[in-house]
């Protein structure tokens, strides 16, 4: 995708009624997280003490626990997500989402403070 084509689509993006401002930021500019969940049943937890030992290694944790699955949620790069879907794909996946790109600037933005004043 060339640069022109990103500016027009955030032009497209700014007409949008609930957007304020879009940026357009390049890898190097930004720190960013992925998100994944997956939904596992419940007595796998038990069953399978390597389930365990992989969410451990990986850093993830779980989030909810009930009779009949839990869940456990992993963020990083996007390699790291899909290494741990690799991983637990091996006992079966109830469910399974992941998030887009949530980043931050290494440099400050004035919209920052724009965007205080609405949460306030």
């Amino acid at each position: 995708m060339t640069e022109e084509s990103v500016k027009k689509i955030i032009g497209q993006i700014e007409k949008q009624v609930e957007v304020i401002k879009a940026y357009y930021h390049d890898e190097e500019n930004t720190i960013y997280q992925i998100s994944g969940l997956f939904k596992i049943k419940s007595e796998l937890l038990f069953e399978e003490p390597q389930i365990q030992n992989i969410i451990k290694e990986s850093n993830a944790r779980i989030v909810t626990v009930n009779t009949a699955f839990f869940v456990i949620e992993k963020s990083g790069k996007k390699d790291e997500i899909v290494k741990l879907h690799e991983q637990l794909s091996v006992f079966g996946i109830m469910q399974y989402t992941r998030s887009g790109r949530v980043a931050i600037t290494k440099d400050e933005m004035k919209i920052s403070t724009l965007l205080e004043s609405y949460n306030n």
